[in-house]
């Protein structure tokens, strides 16, 4: 019975150990390159989205017969406000708001400054 015990005991530190192991290799990459690549998709992502907001809100605030004039400086500003991520490279918030701009459609109904 106590070398059963033993067995059970010694089978479950195990099964908790290689519990943590596997759960913190999940969690942290081996490889700061790998970590470095994630945390960039994260970031585009980010920008994207906040392109994204930046465009609806100045559809909204636009008057029905007028175009809906949308800034770098508003994605920025989503950025920093939305996200928590200050500061945002100014070419970085134009080509995200180009990439939205063109793939909305916005071309009809908006303006920006983008291109500039």
């Amino acid at each position: 019975m106590d070398q059963a015990g033993l067995l059970v005991v010694t089978a479950g530190v195990l099964l908790v150990l290689c519990g943590l192991f596997w759960r913190g290799r999940i969690r942290r990459p081996f490889a700061p390159s790998r970590a470095q690549a994630a945390q960039d998709r994260v970031y585009a992502r980010e920008l994207r989205r906040a392109a994204d907001l930046a465009i609806a809100a100045a559809r909204r605030q636009a008057a029905p017969d007028e175009p809906a004039i949308i800034r770098v400086d508003d994605v920025i500003r989503v950025m920093s406000t939305h996200f928590g991520r200050y500061p945002v490279p100014r070419a970085l918030a134009a080509a995200a708001l180009r990439e939205r701009f063109e793939a909305g459609g916005c071309s009809t109904d908006c303006v920006t400054d983008a291109y500039d």
